[in-house]
């Protein structure tokens, strides 16, 4: 089964029309993209879009087989005209199945937002899922069997890509495909890396896909399984190490920092943070982490190493100088060795997030140098265990090792 992407653009585009924003002014070339369409083996096109037709002709591809038009989700703007030749377009009810003369086969999935999706089995038997723009599949049940491609919303509902991974609908060989591309995030290679992180790609409009053409989907960079995430104050980099587990289900999100009872600040800045975290995902509140690297199980999200560092500085009361040179120094030391170990030997996912304090000013007091330097000391020592490092200012994700 073949699959030509007449458009991988939002329903209105990209760049789109009259937009001022720095996105739309670097969509050129290569990452301008129309409206969303699927062409499947010349004979299924699911979602009708403003010059199909011209769309098909510049990617080498004829409309004139088609034998069925599947609209997928609302179009705003004018109506679209129909194509000589081409049967009106409609829409298959939710849980329905439609059987094509060339023996594809069509089943409607319902989502939690208005559309619907199409999962298209293929003469062949081979299975694709469509998803329409701001969606994701509704009432799955699991386990399931993995599709062989999926051409979702992966930047603007990451989410739906973790659902169907907690159902064994997307597999570690399914092809991840990134359509209805708007300009929430900048193309090229910061599209690209927010991409990969979630296990997708995408592909320029008029590229023909072959479904489960699996030497293609091994070449594609695999997810980090070890990632630091450093960055200052208020940099991003909390947004930013989440984000990179969005599109998974299970994470467990281990709190370094505490409760804090009585502190109302520390209180809300907490509560920001839980809100913004997918309802699928777990909390627990330690800096004992050596443990839970140790385990097996789901994706670990740390936040922060600058608080567990804290947390093992007052363990052996780095502050006082005399403790501290009366064994502290080493009894760190060994603690901050002994978790670098754990993450080279970790067979989890992880991503941990830490404060990059060494840039600014030299600190007043011993105590804040003493902790400047080893919280310097500790970043350097997980990076090196780290398969990816990114350094996040003022928002934006520099890639330090990859």
């Amino acid at each position: 089964m073949e699959v030509t992407l007449l458009g991988t653009g939002a329903p209105a585009g990209l760049p789109r029309p009259d937009c001022p924003c720095a996105s739309c002014a670097r969509a050129l070339g290569p990452e301008v993209r129309a409206a969303t369409a699927a062409l499947v083996d010349g004979t299924l096109l699911l979602d009708l879009t403003p010059g199909a037709a011209f769309a098909a002709a510049r990617a080498g591809q004829s409309l004139g087989g088609v034998r069925q038009v599947l609209m997928s989700h609302p179009h705003d703007g004018p109506p679209v005209e129909v194509p000589a030749g081409l049967p009106q377009p409609g829409r298959v009810p939710d849980g329905r199945e439609l059987a094509l003369l060339t023996g594809h086969r069509v089943r409607a999935l319902a989502l939690d937002a208005p559309g619907t999706g199409y999962a298209v089995t293929g003469p062949d038997g081979l299975r694709l899922l469509y998803l329409p723009p701001g969606t994701a599949p509704a009432g799955l049940q699991g386990p399931a069997e993995p599709y062989d491609m999926v051409l979702a919303d992966a930047v603007g509902r990451p989410d739906a890509l973790a659902k169907l991974r907690a159902v064994g609908a997307l597999g570690p060989a399914t092809d991840v495909v990134a359509v209805h591309l708007d300009h929430d995030v900048p193309p090229g290679a910061e599209l690209r890396r927010r991409l990969a992180a979630a296990g997708a790609r995408a592909v320029p409009d008029g590229t023909t896909l072959a479904v489960g053409a699996y030497p293609d989907v091994s070449a594609l960079p695999d997810v980090p399984r070890r990632t630091l995430v450093l960055g200052g104050a208020r940099s991003g980099k909390s947004v930013e190490a989440e984000r990179r587990l969005e599109a998974f289900p299970d994470v467990l999100y281990v709190a370094t920092g505490g409760s804090r009872n009585g502190d109302t600040e520390w209180a809300e800045r907490v509560a920001a943070h839980r809100e913004r975290r997918p309802g699928s995902w777990r909390t627990t509140e330690t800096c004992d982490l050596v443990p839970l690297l140790a385990q097996d199980g789901p994706p670990l999200l740390i936040d922060c190493l600058s608080l567990w560092l804290t947390d093992a500085m007052d363990a052996v009361n780095a502050w006082d100088d005399a403790e501290w040179a009366d064994g502290g120094e080493r009894a760190l030391r060994a603690r901050m060795e002994e978790l670098a170990r754990a993450v080279r030997n970790t067979r989890r996912t992880v991503v941990a997030v830490s404060n990059e304090v060494g840039s600014g000013i030299v600190p007043a007091t011993a105590s804040g140098r003493r902790y400047r330097d080893e919280l310097g000391r500790l970043n350097a020592a997980f990076a090196a265990e780290c398969e990816h490092v990114l350094l996040v200012v003022a928002g934006q994700a520099l890639t330090l090792r990859a």
